[in-house]
């Protein structure tokens, strides 16, 4: 058995079928045309975004099914060349909450099954989902289609549950049930990590041969270190922003909500006051996000909480920042925290050590990949606030340990990109589209029992 860099195994000398033409990307309750960092908004929109424009440029056509939030949305927007976004009417435009999309798939799905009917047959070759609620729509649509899907979760639900942040709401059983059919039903389960893949076989009882590991990538381009010294660049990255130009500065950049413990942060920092406070007065934390969530019912709950800590006068609240602002961000932080409770993998990490910032993050999830542990950032066991304040204080006290995770984040930064991710992508969607078409020709010949190539599962040895 030979095996592809991706991990995928292939018969020797078995001939793949030709890479998809045409691919239908479905993403029901985010658009990718929406801003990370608020709302339903986050990383999953970066993976869908990039990949489809790696996709493109490898000439695979990619159209992005989401759902319509406001009544003057153009039907179809070129979002990159090769890549179209269609919004499709379901549901209110506005005030609609994720948890109440279940009742408007039903619609979706018929809106994605006319865009087809307007084509000659065939038109796409396979459906990738994005998400359990685009899993559903995912489903009819391979039925109607005739064409594999292939499935990215990015959040499972059986996970979440069992690491929730005091206060946060559980999953619920529904979603549970449909992610459990979803497993059954999807020709490719696409893990972002090993320990996702693990979570998959284990919770979900997923067959080993259906799930692979892609991991996801990060844009080198745009998030790259300063040239020049690193003070430099820092000093630089900080007056563009705004920020105190001395001192020590902490980003978390993420979505406002229990999920990803921005509390964590705060009441690590009214700890370090009673810990280090010749470090705590030169420190400014920045939250650059928005509410999201459960975090919507109390939209004003994190800055109320600093208050309360009475750290207000070294928190500063800022939107999600876009453009080249938010590696600006990244640059100008001495560190960037992840203190999430789950993370699928944990772009914001990946993003800043890109960048030249070493991250410290919760050693959860995907967070274990995305963060190599004492080379390009420290992983904290828990999210113990004394715990995370004597890290904080450890690092930000000693330069020389800072300088050597900045480089050794950016070198293990170097390790992952769009491209590799999107050539991987295309392996899986290869060898789904050849034992779906090997079965295909199985069952017009009568075979009862269809040969297909031995997979194996990319990742779980």
């Amino acid at each position: 058995m030979a095996e592809s860099h991706t991990g995928v195994g292939r018969q020797r000398g078995a001939r793949p079928w030709p890479t998809p033409n045409r691919i239908a990307t479905l993403s029901v309750h985010t658009s990718p045309l929406d801003q990370p960092g608020t709302g339903d908004a986050g990383g999953m929109n970066v993976y869908i975004v990039e990949v489809a424009r790696r996709l493109a440029d490898a000439g695979v056509e990619v159209e992005i099914f989401t759902r319509a939030t406001a009544s003057d949305l153009p039907p179809v927007v070129e979002m990159a060349p090769g890549v179209l976004v269609r919004h499709v009417t379901a549901g209110p435009f506005e005030g609609l909450a994720k948890e109440e999309l279940p009742g408007q798939l039903c619609a979706f799905t018929n809106g994605v099954l006319r865009a087809e009917a307007a084509h000659p047959p065939g038109w796409y070759d396979l459906i990738h989902s994005h998400y359990w609620l685009s899993g559903h729509v995912g489903w009819l649509a391979k039925e109607r289609w005739g064409v594999p899907l292939v499935h990215t979760a990015h959040t499972l639900a059986k996970v979440k549950n069992s690491r929730l942040a005091d206060g946060d709401r559980p999953e619920p059983k529904s979603r549970m049930i449909g992610e459990e059919q979803l497993v059954a039903e999807a020709d490719r389960l696409v893990a972002n990590t090993a320990v996702e893949a693990r979570d998959l076989i284990s919770r979900y009882g997923a067959e080993p041969a259906r799930v692979a590991v892609v991991e996801p990538g990060v844009d080198l381009d745009r998030f790259r270190p300063a040239t020049g010294s690193v003070d430099a660049g820092r000093l630089a990255a900080r007056r563009r922003l705004g920020l105190p130009e001395y001192g020590y500065v902490v980003a978390f950049v993420g979505r406002i909500q229990p999920l990803k413990a921005p509390d964590v942060l705060m009441q690590a920092v009214a700890a370090l006051r009673d810990r280090d406070p010749s470090i705590a007065e030169q420190l400014t934390v920045v939250i650059a996000g928005g509410p999201s969530g459960s975090g919507l019912d109390q939209p004003t709950a994190l800055i109320e909480l600093a208050t309360s800590l009475g750290i207000g006068d070294s928190v500063l609240f800022r939107p999600p920042y876009t453009g080249e602002d938010l590696p600006a961000l990244y640059r100008a932080a001495d560190l960037v925290a992840v203190p999430s409770y789950t993370e699928s993998f944990g772009l914001v990490a990946l993003e800043a050590q890109a960048c030249g910032t070493p991250v410290v993050a919760a050693a959860v999830g995907g967070l274990v990949t995305a963060v190599r542990d004492g080379v390009s950032g420290i992983l904290v066991d828990g999210h113990d606030p004394v715990d995370w304040a004597r890290t904080l204080s450890g690092l930000l006290a000693a330069p020389g340990r800072r300088a050597a995770l900045a480089e050794g984040a950016v070198r293990h930064a170097q390790n992952f990109s769009w491209t590799r991710t999107a050539e991987n992508l295309l392996a899986v969607y290869r060898d789904a589209v050849t034992e779906h078409r090997s079965w295909l020709a199985a069952q017009l010949a009568g075979d009862a029992e269809p040969v297909t190539p031995p997979v194996l599962p990319v990742g779980i040895r």
